[in-house]
C-alpha cells in the first residue's frame, strides 16, 4: 500500500511526523497515560449519573449502560486511530506527479533534489499508520487529485514572467560587449534614424526601440555600415571589409553590426540566448502560439538586455544607463541624473518581485507544515479528548480539508493564468505582451492589474479559508451527531434499567407488605 504527497517538501515532512508521531504514542504507552482517559470516563459518566434526578432510578444501573458505551468507543479510537498498523517506508510513500506529467510540466524528483540524502536518513527509522488515518489520508489524497485533474491544463503565464523579470546577464564579458554595441551600432544607427526621419508605422516605431530591432538590421544605411571600433576576435581580419583598419597580431577583426549580432555561432545574439533558460523559451512558444519561435526570443531577448535589467547587474558610470546619447556624460547634472534612474530602477525592481508570487511559492510550504503538525498532534488530542468521537471526526475532517487546499490553489492558479491569457494573448506583438503583462500589481498603476491582484487574493486566500471554515462546520457537526445517536443509544438503555429498577423496587414493596 502506498501513500502520496503532491511536493517533495510534503514527502518529507510527512515522513518525519509519522515518525514523530509514533514515538510519542509509545512513550504514551509504555508510561501508561494511554488508559487515563479510561478512569475519566468512568468518573464523568459517574457524576453524570449523580445528577439526574430521584425518578430516574438506580444510579449504578443508570450510569453501567453509559460506561459501557464510552469504554466501547475508546477502544475503537484507540485500536483504528492510534495504534500503528500499517508499515510506511520510502517504498510506501511515493511522491505524485500525475497532473504535472500530464500538462507536460517537469518538476523535480525527490532524488533529483538535496532532499534526497536525508529522506534515506530518515527512512532508516521505521514509521508506522494507523488504519483509520490511512484511509483517510488516501481518501483525501484521491479526492483533491480527481478535483485538480479535472482542471484543464494551462501555461503559467505569471510564473514565466517572473523568470523573465528575473533573468539576468551573468557572463560579465558579455555583458560589456552589450554596452559596447549599444555604442557601437546601436547608438550611431539611432542618431542616423532622427536624422533622416523616415516614415515608420507604429509597429517600427516599437521595434527601432532596442538594439536587436529587425528594422535596423534588415534595412539599409543602419547596422549594414556601421561596426565594432574595437577588434573582435571571434571575426577574423577581412581585408574587403576592414580597410584602413588596424590590424593585430591576433587576427581580431571588425564585423559590421548586422555580422555582430547575426552570426549563427559567433554573433551576439545566439550568445544571449544561450543566458536564457531553454526551458522557459519552450514554456513562451507553447503558449505563444501563431507566433515564430524568432519573434518569441526576440521578445525574451529584448528584456534580457533591456536598461532596466542591466542596471542592477553592471556598476553606473560604466554602462549603458538608457538607449539614448548622453548616458556617458561626465557632468555633474549627468551624475545626479543618474543617481535618480538608478534610484527609480532600484525601487521599481520591487515591483518584479510581487507578494502575489511571494504568497503563491509560501503557501504550499504552510500546507505541508500544517498537515506535519495536525499528524505529530493526532495522539495528544485524542488522549486529552478521552477519545471521542467528536474529537476524532474533527481531526479527520481538519486533515481532509488541508489535503484539499491544493486543489484550490491550483484552480486559483489556473483562473490567474487564464485572466492573463483572455487579457494580454490578444496583443498583435509577441513583444508588447511580455511587456504588459501586469507583474508588479498597484505598482502597475493600471485598473486591471489591481483588479487582478484583488482577485488573485481572494482565490488564493479568501476562498481556502471560506472552505476551511465550511469543512471545520461540518467536522464538527458531523462528531457531534455522531455522539448523539450514541447518546440516544444509551438513553435507550438507561431507560430500560430505571424502568428494571422501578419494578424491582414496587415487587419489592408488595412482598413487605
Amino acid at each position: 500500500m502506498t501513500m502520496s504527497t503532491n511536493s517533495y517538501l510534503e514527502f518529507y515532512l510527512s515522513l518525519l511526523a509519522w515518525i514523530i508521531n509514533n514515538g510519542i504514542w509509545n512513550t504514551l504507552v509504555d508510561t501508561g497515560l494511554f488508559a487515563v482517559p479510561f478512569g475519566a470516563i468512568i468518573l464523568q459518566e459517574w457524576l453524570s449519573a449523580r445528577q439526574q434526578g430521584a425518578d430516574e432510578g438506580n444510579k449504578g444501573l443508570l450510569s453501567i449502560p453509559r460506561v459501557e458505551n464510552r469504554l466501547w468507543m475508546a477502544y475503537v479510537v484507540i485500536l483504528f486511530a492510534c495504534i500503528p498498523f500499517f508499515p510506511l517506508n520510502l517504498s510506501s510513500i511515493t511522491y505524485d506527479d500525475a497532473a504535472s506529467q500530464r500538462c507536460g510540466v517537469s518538476l523535480a524528483e525527490p532524488a533529483d533534489t538535496s532532499w534526497d540524502t536525508t529522506f534515506n536518513t530518515i527512512g532508516d527509522k521505521s514509521a508506522n499508520v494507523p488504519v483509520w488515518w490511512f484511509l483517510v489520508h488516501a481518501l483525501s489524497k484521491g479526492i483533491t487529485a480527481a478535483a485538480t485533474a479535472a482542471i484543464p491544463c494551462a501555461p503559467d503565464i505569471r510564473e514565466m514572467r517572473m523568470e523573465i523579470d528575473s533573468s539576468r546577464i551573468s557572463n560579465q564579458v558579455l555583458l560589456q560587449e552589450v554596452a559596447d554595441f549599444t555604442r557601437d551600432c546601436y547608438g550611431y544607427s539611432r542618431s542616423r534614424l532622427f536624422t533622416n526621419r523616415p516614415e515608420l508605422d507604429k509597429a517600427q516605431s516599437y521595434d527601432a526601440s532596442w538594439i536587436g530591432s529587425s528594422y535596423f538590421l534588415n534595412t539599409a544605411g543602419y547596422y549594414d555600415i556601421d561596426r565594432s571600433r574595437t577588434p573582435r576576435v571571434a571575426w577574423l581580419y577581412d581585408e574587403a571589409r576592414d580597410t584602413s583598419l588596424p590590424q593585430l597580431a591576433n587576427g581580431a577583426g571588425y564585423p559590421n553590426c548586422k555580422q555582430w549580432w547575426s552570426d549563427a555561432d559567433v554573433g551576439l545574439r545566439a550568445r544571449l540566448l544561450a543566458e536564457v533558460d531553454p526551458s522557459l523559451i519552450s514554456r513562451l512558444e507553447g503558449w505563444l502560439t501563431g507566433r515564430t519561435n524568432t519573434e518569441v526570443e526576440d521578445a525574451t531577448l529584448r528584456e534580457l538586455v533591456s536598461p532596466r535589467q542591466q542596471s542592477i547587474s553592471m556598476s553606473p558610470g560604466q554602462v549603458f544607463q538608457d538607449y539614448g546619447s548622453s548616458a556617458r556624460g561626465g557632468s555633474v547634472t549627468q551624475g545626479l541624473n543618474n543617481l535618480a534612474t538608478n534610484t527609480g530602477l532600484a525601487l521599481g525592481s520591487f515591483s518584479n518581485f510581487p507578494a502575489m508570487n511571494a504568497l503563491r511559492a509560501a503557501l504550499p510550504m504552510v500546507q505541508a507544515f500544517l498537515i506535519l503538525g495536525a499528524i505529530i498532534s493526532l495522539p495528544l488530542v485524542l488522549l486529552i479528548s478521552t477519545y471521542q468521537l467528536k474529537a476524532l471526526m474533527t481531526v479527520t475532517f481538519a486533515l481532509f480539508t488541508l489535503h484539499m487546499l491544493s486543489f484550490w490553489w491550483e484552480l486559483a492558479r489556473w483562473v490567474d493564468s487564464s485572466m492573463l491569457d483572455a487579457l494580454y494573448n490578444q496583443v498583435s506583438s509577441t513583444d508588447q505582451t511580455l511587456l504588459s503583462l501586469p507583474t508588479s500589481g498597484f505598482m502597475d498603476g493600471t485598473v486591471t492589474a489591481q483588479v487582478i491582484e484583488y482577485v488573485m487574493g481572494a482565490m488564493f486566500v479568501v476562498l481556502p479559508m471560506t472552505f476551511v471554515g465550511a469543512m471545520s462546520w461540518a467536522g464538527y457537526a458531523v462528531g457531534a451527531n455522531i455522539e448523539g445517536m450514541l447518546n440516544r443509544g444509551s438513553h435507550s438503555a438507561e431507560a430500560s434499567a430505571a424502568k428494571g429498577t422501578s419494578q424491582l423496587m414496587t415487587a419489592a414493596k408488595k412482598s413487605a407488605r
